[in-house]
C-alpha cells in the first residue's frame, strides 16, 4: 500500500499494481509509444470517445467512473484517460467545489452551448460546446489582474486519481490529460481579442501564457508522481488542416517552453508523453521534437501525410490514430473502415512506433457499426510480424 498526498493536503491511500502487474494492452502502447520496437500487437488509441458511444458499446448509460472504466477496458485500450487542469472549469453542468466558484463562473462566459442533429445515437438534438471567437472574458491588463485565477492545489479533488486506480481491473494505467495551454489562452481572451492583442498589447500576451502555462505545470506536477499515471497526454490545438493558427515566432517564444517545462516531468518519471493538435504542424515538428514528445496525434489525413511523416520523423516518434474522421468513419462503410485500417497498419505499423485510431476522436456522429469495424480489423490484421 503506497500513501499519496497532494492536493488540498489530504493523505490518500491507494493500492497501485506494480510494473510487473501492468496488462498487456498497456504494454504494448507503451512499446510503440516510447520507440521501442515491434510489440506482439498494433495497439489502438483514443484520446477521446463520445459519451453516446461509449454508452451504445456497453448498452447503458453512463453514470460515473464504473461506467468509464468499463467501456475503456472492455473496448481493449488498457488505460482509462482522467482530465485534469484547467480545461475541467470549461466543463458544462458541473458542480465545483467552494474554493473554485468565482474562477468557474469567471469561466463561463467563454462557453457556448449550441444543439445539434447529427448524433445518431437519439432521436433528438444533442448539445455540443463551443468556445468564444469574438471577444472574451480578458482583454486589458486590468481584465487580467482582476481575474479569480485558481491554485493549482484547488482545481482538483486530487483524489480522483485514487478513486479512479482503486477501481481499475489488474492490469490497466490512468492516462493524464491535462494540456490545453495556448487553448486556454485564447478561449479566454475570445479569439478575436488574442489576435488583435498580438500586435496591440504583447505584454498581456506574455502575461497570460505565463499565469496559464505555470498553474497547468504545477498541475503536472501533481498528477505525474501519482503511481497509477501511466502516461501524460498533451491536447493543445495549434494548427489549422493547411498551416499553423499563428507564427511559430509565437509558439516558440510564449508555448514551446512550458511544453518543454512538462517534457521534463515526464521524463524524469519515465512517462511516455503525447502531443495532441489537429492540422499542419509541418513548420513545428522539429520544436515538437525538440520539447520532448514521445508522440504525436492524431495525424489529421487532410492536413498531414502520415506515410511521409513515417519515413521522416518515425524514428523519433510514435504516430497516433490517422483514420479520417471526415469520411471514412462517419460516412463510410464498415467495409471501407476495414480497408483503410489495413493501409495504415501496412504503412505504419512495420518496425512498431505506432498505435491505430481515430484521426481526433470518436464522436457522437461515428456510426457504432464503424467504430465496432475500426476495433475488430486492428485484432483482425494488426498481429506482428505484420502481413497484411
Amino acid at each position: 500500500m503506497r500513501h499519496w498526498k497532494e492536493g488540498r493536503g489530504t493523505t490518500m491511500a491507494t493500492t497501485i499494481k506494480n510494473d510487473s502487474e501492468v496488462g498487456e494492452e498497456f504494454k504494448r502502447l507503451r512499446s510503440a509509444l516510447m520507440l521501442e520496437g515491434e510489440p506482439d500487437h498494433v495497439p489502438q488509441w483514443e484520446g477521446w470517445v463520445d459519451a453516446d458511444v461509449k454508452e451504445a458499446v456497453l448498452s447503458r448509460p453512463m453514470q460515473g467512473w464504473r461506467d468509464e472504466i468499463a467501456f475503456w477496458h472492455t473496448s481493449g485500450y488498457g488505460y482509462v484517460p482522467v482530465q485534469l487542469g484547467l480545461r475541467t472549469l470549461l466543463r458544462t453542468g458541473e458542480q465545483v467545489v467552494e474554493s473554485l466558484a468565482e474562477a468557474s463562473a469567471a469561466f463561463a462566459p467563454v462557453r457556448h452551448t449550441v444543439t445539434s442533429r447529427y448524433n445518431p445515437f437519439i432521436a433528438n438534438e444533442s448539445e455540443r460546446t463551443w468556445a468564444e471567437e469574438g471577444r472574451g472574458v480578458i482583454t486589458t491588463r486590468e481584465d487580467f489582474e482582476r481575474f479569480p485565477w485558481p491554485r493549482a492545489q484547488d482545481l482538483e479533488d486530487y483524489a480522483v486519481l485514487d478513486e479512479v486506480a482503486a477501481l481499475l481491473p489488474p492490469g490497466l494505467r490512468l492516462i493524464a490529460v491535462v494540456g490545453y495551454i495556448y487553448t486556454t489562452v485564447w478561449w479566454l481572451m475570445g479569439f478575436q481579442g488574442f489576435v488583435e492583442a498580438m500586435g496591440d498589447d504583447p505584454e498581456l500576451i506574455r502575461l497570460m501564457f505565463e499565469r496559464i502555462g505555470t498553474i497547468q505545470r504545477e498541475v503536472s506536477e501533481i498528477v505525474v508522481r501519482h503511481p497509477a499515471v501511466g502516461a501524460y497526454f498533451m491536447p493543445d490545438d495549434i494548427a489549422y488542416s493547411t498551416a499553423l493558427i499563428v507564427s511559430p515566432r509565437v509558439l516558440r517564444e510564449h508555448l514551446f517552453p512550458w511544453y518543454e517545462e512538462v517534457g521534463r516531468l515526464c521524463r524524469a518519471r519515465d512517462l511516455p508523453y503525447i502531443f495532441h493538435s489537429d492540422g499542419m504542424l509541418d513548420e513545428v515538428l522539429p520544436d515538437i521534437i525538440s520539447c520532448g514528445f514521445n508522440a504525436l496525434h492524431p495525424i489529421e489525413p487532410k492536413a498531414m501525410d502520415i506515410e511521409h511523416l513515417k519515413r521522416t520523423v518515425g524514428d523519433r516518434l510514435c504516430l497516433l490514430g490517422n483514420i479520417d474522421l471526415g469520411y471514412t468513419l462517419t460516412r463510410g462503410t464498415p467495409e471501407e473502415v476495414v480497408e483503410e485500417v489495413k493501409q495504415r497498419i501496412r504503412v505504419c505499423a512495420p518496425g512498431g512506433g505506432y498505435a491505430l485510431g481515430s484521426a481526433n476522436s470518436v464522436t457522437e456522429y461515428v456510426p457504432l457499426a464503424n467504430y465496432r469495424a475500426m476495433r475488430q480489423a486492428v485484432l483482425d490484421y494488426g498481429q506482428y510480424p505484420i502481413r497484411v
